[in-house]
């Protein structure tokens, strides 16, 4: 059976297109499969055939054990330059290792300000998230805000605008707030994970160390009167507890990180709450003892 790709009109091209990044497709593809295997073995192949060729005239063996000097570092002390890139080239995807962990560390111990902190997120390439999405999430509302909202990751609308909290969730997170009489204004809202994972999965242990020392350094430079995590990837990295958010939400704890003791609210994502409208009312429990607290630490 053929099926037709050509789309009948604008609105259907559109709703296919929406249909694909809602499902995290966010790379074109090629009407018939790659050979990658094959293109290698020939690539190999052309590789050997240019060094036979650029080969200075001489014996066999001679050629050969120049050719080893010019490669081994041992022979020379200096190894072959690697191939730079092409302009426009896909950044290689990397395994985070302990020196790439002490170095975002570093990185973010390194910003005094949060124009800095931001400037270097924006900057930092350790963390293969950012190569597949299309904005860095940095914040969004009142630096100087006694209360400070930390949720997960950035969904497709975040990803979009910049911004955090702008989607659906977003907009409940904004009724929740107008009913405690907070707004955009006189919050800090930001993200535990600045960079949207591909198809809104969940940040994978690696994901979330490399991102963490930012966090941290965000929360130090803001200094809260009063922390809300939203859902348990901030829960549980930035309290550092197994606990999932259901066993712990709604019972405040301490963030302790060097000399900062800020008290920290657990509750739950506003996209938990649309996918579970009946656990909206442990949300408004959880609001007012945020509301009871923030009055108490005037």
């Amino acid at each position: 059976m053929t099926v037709s790709t050509e789309p009948t009109d604008a609105g259907a091209l559109e709703a296919l297109m929406m249909f694909y990044a809602d499902a995290g497709v966010d790379t074109p593809l090629e009407d018939l499969p790659v050979d990658r295997f094959a293109e290698s073995q020939e690539e190999a192949r052309k590789r050997q055939a240019a060094r036979a060729t650029a080969r200075p005239a001489g014996s066999g063996a001679q050629a050969t054990q120049q050719d080893r000097g010019r490669q081994s570092p041992g022979q020379n002390g200096a190894a072959r330059q690697p191939t730079p890139k092409p302009p426009g080239a896909p950044q290689q995807l990397t395994v985070p290792d302990a020196a790439a962990f002490e170095d975002a560390r570093a990185t973010a111990k390194a910003a005094n300000t949060v124009a800095e902190l931001q400037a270097a997120l924006e900057n930092y390439n350790g963390c293969n998230l950012k190569h597949s999405a299309r904005n860095t999430v940095f914040m969004d509302g009142n630096p100087e805000a006694r209360l400070m909202i930390v949720g997960e990751a950035p969904g497709r609308d975040e990803d979009l605008q910049g911004l955090p909290f702008v989607g659906r969730a977003g907009q409940l997170l904004d009724r929740m707030l107008a009913a405690i009489g907070q707004d955009r204004t006189s919050v800090c809202i930001t993200n535990v994970i600045y960079w949207r994972p591909p198809g809104n999965r969940t940040p994978t242990a690696h994901e979330v160390e490399l991102c963490r020392p930012f966090a941290e350094r965000h929360i130090e430079l803001i200094k809260p009167d009063v922390l809300l995590f939203l859902g348990n990837v901030p829960t549980k990295a930035l309290l550092k507890t197994d606990k999932g958010i259901l066993s712990i939400r709604g019972r405040f704890q301490t963030y302790e990180r060097d000399e900062l003791a800020i008290p920290a609210l657990p509750s739950l994502h506003p996209a938990y709450l649309l996918r579970s409208p009946a656990q909206k009312k442990l949300a408004w429990a959880d609001l007012l003892a945020l509301s009871d607290k923030l009055g108490a630490t005037r």
